[in-house]
């Protein structure tokens, strides 16, 4: 199949466009809405060095997928900025034939003096995750004390590097740092960046999601448009999960991504690949497919890479992913006050894991 894999679409109709690479499982944060420090604690045990994909693995892996229709890679973890020797991954997924965006998300506590080195690898883009301008809110939520201004330095280098606009993430938890929001709004307005608001996820199993916590999609927008003016946009691509509003004065947009309110499943074209190289072909999967096996054994008479097409398109044009389209009987339970068993909630993987 190497070399002819061809474009794959899946049982829905939808094509694989975009491949989400996690490459550590570790992070220098403990996010509460995503690696909790009760669980993620000194003790626990991540992935062994020897258990991660290595360099070539994970450029096998890429240039199946863009053999499949893959167009864009995004560089995930856990913080992939931990993982030593990324700009030279960097470079190799840079060089892959049919890759025309490849991008990062960061939390940006390494960004300021590895933007440049980043950059000149080949990478074009970075999104970083801040969830706050309050100092007291942004350490209490990174649960390491970790301040604003150093994520905003690395902001700043990165844009110095070449690697702007940059996208910045805000999670929004109700009673957390949803007072933050038209703060951060005003911040970044008129900077070129786009600030991406995002409905708190049940995503994994440890964060204590509840609906209740959930600040929606459509009062973010309510609260933006009285304080600013909004206009909608029609998306830039399709599969884009955020929604876009420009500012009615003309100075910049803004993204609201609502998976939780308003799913965008029928557009889906997202694999991830966790840093062992477990292939999750929905964000909320609590399974996965091993592509480390296939890249590590022999196959009676066929090449590697013959093996990883064939097991590449046999997973995704039998996906039937659409879990943010089904959760509405859980969701609507909670809201009606019921009470919902944790023996009914699938045990998912964690975000930390496959990179959001």
């Amino acid at each position: 199949m190497t070399g002819d894999a061809g474009l794959v679409t899946d049982i829905l109709g939808r094509p694989v466009r975009d491949l989400r690479i996690s490459v550590t499982d570790r992070c220098n944060f403990r996010c509460t809405y995503c690696m909790p420090k009760e669980v993620f604690h000194r003790d626990f045990q991540y992935l062994a060095r020897s258990a991660l994909l290595d360099f070539d693995e994970i450029e096998r892996v890429a240039r199946s997928f863009a053999r499949h229709g893959v167009t864009k890679l995004r560089l995930t973890g856990g913080e992939p900025l931990l993982r030593r020797g990324l700009e030279d991954l960097i470079a190799r997924l840079a060089a892959i034939p049919g890759i025309d965006d490849l991008a990062m998300t960061t939390n940006g506590a390494l960004l300021e003096r590895k933007a440049s080195g980043l950059a000149a690898a080949g990478l074009r883009r970075v999104t970083v995750s801040l969830d706050s301008l309050d100092d007291a809110v942004f350490m209490a939520m990174n649960d390491v004390g970790f301040p604003v201004r150093q994520v905003l330095d690395g902001i700043a280098a990165a844009v110095e590097a070449g690697l702007g606009p940059i996208k910045i993430n805000m999670v929004v938890k109700r009673g957390v740092n949803d007072a933050s929001v038209v703060d951060m709004a005003r911040h970044f307005k008129g900077t070129g960046h786009t600030l991406r608001f995002i409905e708190y996820m049940d995503v994994g199993s440890t964060n204590g999601w509840r609906l209740d916590d959930v600040v929606t999609a459509a009062s973010i927008v309510e609260v933006l448009d009285r304080e600013f003016g909004l206009e909608p946009i029609e998306p830039s691509y399709t599969g884009e999960v955020a929604t876009r509003w420009r500012y009615s004065d003309g100075t910049g947009e803004v993204g609201v991504i609502g998976s939780v309110t308003k799913p965008f499943c029928g557009d889906c074209t997202r694999a991830r690949l966790s840093a062992e190289g477990m292939l999750y072909t929905c964000l909320f999967a609590a399974d996965g497919t091993d592509l480390r096996e296939v890249v590590r054994s022999s196959h009676d008479g066929r090449t590697v890479d013959e093996a990883l097409d064939q097991r590449v398109h046999q997973v995704w044009s039998n996906r039937t992913d659409r879990y943010s389209e089904t959760r509405s009987s859980v969701t609507d339970g909670l809201a009606a006050g019921l009470t919902i068993r944790p023996a009914t909630r699938p045990v998912k993987v964690e975000m930390s894991h496959i990179g959001g």
